[in-house]
């Protein structure tokens, strides 16, 4: 049995060597279709949509209302210095909205900062590579499908 949740978020993010708007910070409101294969237990439930959720939300929170750069944009530095420079770098306690830090070869998570650090320009189709990379351990995925919901839809999905 195939289950699916969708999950949406708010993130800003620009493409760097880019010609056109898109080299400019820019927000976006995004949003994650998962698919999984579970099992039907004894009482008809599948297996494990109670725990989907959650399990996909501690990643993706990372995401939520944060800043999408690549590892080698000149604005990353800059960005952590000022950070640094209001005493908020290492957090602030109205910084609730974090998830679980995390580094993998495509990227890692700076919650505290509410900052993404991708190998890969922050497009639908890499980063649907990186959840892909941050959820196949947790879930048996089957399909992911994200989205940006801008004047011109774009979008991408991979089946596994």
């Amino acid at each position: 049995m195939v289950i699916q949740t969708r999950l949406t978020m708010e993130y800003a993010h620009r493409f760097l060597n880019h010609t056109g708007e898109a080299q400019y910070l820019h927000g976006h409101h995004g949003e994650l279709n998962i698919e999984v294969e579970g099992v039907v237990d004894e009482r008809g439930f599948v297996k494990p949509v109670k725990d989907l959720q959650a399990v996909v939300w501690d990643v993706m929170q990372n995401f939520d209302h944060a800043l999408l750069l690549q590892d080698c944009d000149p604005l990353l530095q800059p960005i952590l210095d000022v950070y640094e420079k209001q005493g908020i770098k290492g957090g602030h306690k109205d910084n609730t909205q974090r998830g679980t830090a995390f580094k993998c070869e495509l990227g890692y998570a700076v919650p505290e900062c509410r900052l993404v650090v991708t190998k890969k320009i922050s497009t639908c189709e890499n980063l649907v590579e990186l959840f892909h990379m941050l959820l196949k351990d947790k879930l048996k995925i089957k399909s992911l499908r994200f989205q940006s919901n801008t004047r011109n839809l774009i979008a991408a999905k991979a089946e596994y």
